[in-house]
């Protein structure tokens, strides 16, 4: 069924690339979950291959894929090494998103492309501890002053995706003199740039979601990129469905280990293999019901957003409530994604058993792995939240329609 979201040449030609690297990065990433390391040898064979640049237009070096083919890479690279997967998606989206939305000055964006182009990697650096998730709407701790031609920002960032190799981190910091909140590009090389490695979890070892620490950071008055009109300091976006992705890819990982043990599996109490058993084919077509049902919403949701963006450029102005569905439809499509992601893991576990809870056991890491997918923004409680005040608010003004009919 995977393969009824394939539609591009292109699409194709990427997955074979990323095929080569299957191996490799199945092979290490047990031990980066061990040791909680930070994979830089995935993500520097990456960047040979140029899959960092893939979200970056082809008018300016990079590959030019559009958001549902990039989903079906993710979805792949996740089946690989989820934390690689995730430490690259926020680049692949933060890309996507800046050259989609042009948020920045045409010559600094023309620069930052070149790097890019090159091999650069980004992540947003927005959540601290005393916000807690940035879409909650909390002012950020972290403080922008101007000293002369100079903007010096001090404040501690924490869950920074791909920390130890990140070049570049887009910095949510207050600005006082302005009231608002804005958006620094700050290179790695900084004065004043530090990484305190303080990621100590039990999913997505591998991710390097370090704090970062910034010291009297000064920065040119041009490195103040963004200045957003919306108040929560993190807009939500069409492509952050490459985090969900991420996690099916998992999920689908998962799915493929306990496919191949109820074929291999043959207890002597039973003739032939456990895949003979009721339980265990209720178990497999469960999991295949969940998969289906979380990659037609996904790559649903991601043809209607492309669409969206392809009618404004045609000079359609989405009206408020079309903005609403769009938005609602990525929204849902993660809640119903990652919560799919831990249904596959746990229904894969059950069919393998207790050993799958063995320490060198995959399905434990991809249990532990896809449960991280909670804690992405948006949260389940807001994504339904949503939902029913979209609803109530539907249901207002048809009322009001049919009143004025009367």
């Amino acid at each position: 069924m995977k393969d009824l979201f394939i539609k591009t040449e292109q699409q194709r030609e990427w997955l074979e690339k990323l095929s080569t690297l299957e191996e490799p990065f199945k092979g290490n990433a047990q031990q980066i979950d061990k040791e909680s390391s930070f994979p830089s040898e995935h993500i520097q064979a990456l960047r040979k291959i140029g899959y960092t640049k893939i979200t970056l237009p082809k008018e300016l070096g990079g590959e030019g894929l559009s958001l549902y083919e990039t989903i079906s890479l993710q979805e792949t690279l996740g089946s690989y090494d989820g934390s690689t997967a995730l430490a690259i998606a926020w680049t692949l989206l933060t890309v996507g998103e800046l050259f989609e939305n042009k948020y920045w000055d045409s010559s600094k964006l023309e620069a930052f492309a070149k790097e890019v182009e090159q091999g650069a990697i980004i992540n947003r650096a927005v959540s601290e501890v005393a916000t807690g998730s940035p879409i909650r709407g909390g002012r950020p701790g972290t403080q922008a002053v101007r000293e002369g031609n100079k903007w010096v920002i001090n404040g501690r960032k924490s869950y920074t995706t791909g920390s130890p190799e990140l070049d570049y981190f887009l910095t949510s910091a207050w600005i006082e003199e302005k009231e608002k909140v804005g958006f620094f590009l700050i290179h790695k090389d900084t004065p004043g740039l530090s990484i305190d490695e303080t990621w100590d979890v039990i999913a997505m070892r591998g991710t390097g979601s370090h704090d970062l620490l910034l010291n009297n950071v000064a920065v040119d008055e041009s490195d103040l990129v963004e200045l957003p009109t919306y108040n929560t300091g993190f807009k939500l976006n069409g492509w952050l469905l490459l985090i969900p992705a991420t996690y099916l890819g998992i999920a689908q990982a998962a799915r493929d280990y306990a496919l191949r043990f109820a074929n291999t599996h043959s207890p002597n109490s039973i003739k032939g293999t456990i895949a003979t058993l009721p339980n265990v084919q209720s178990y497999l077509g469960e999991i295949e019901l969940e998969l289906a049902t979380a990659r037609f919403a996904l790559y649903g949701a991601a043809q209607s957003y492309q669409d969206s963006i392809r009618k404004e450029a045609e000079g359609h102005t989405l009206t408020e409530d079309e903005g609403i569905v769009i938005v609602n439809a990525v929204n849902t499509a993660k809640h119903v994604v990652t919560n799919a992601a831990i249904k596959v893991v746990d229904k894969a576990m059950r069919v393998v058993g207790a050993k799958s809870l063995q320490r060198s056991n995959p399905l434990q890491r991809y249990y532990r792995d896809v449960r991280a997918g909670l804690h992405n923004p948006p949260m389940d409680d807001i994504t339904i939240k949503k939902l029913a005040e979209f609803a109530l608010k539907q249901d207002e003004t048809k009322k009001e329609n049919e009143y004025e009919v009367q």
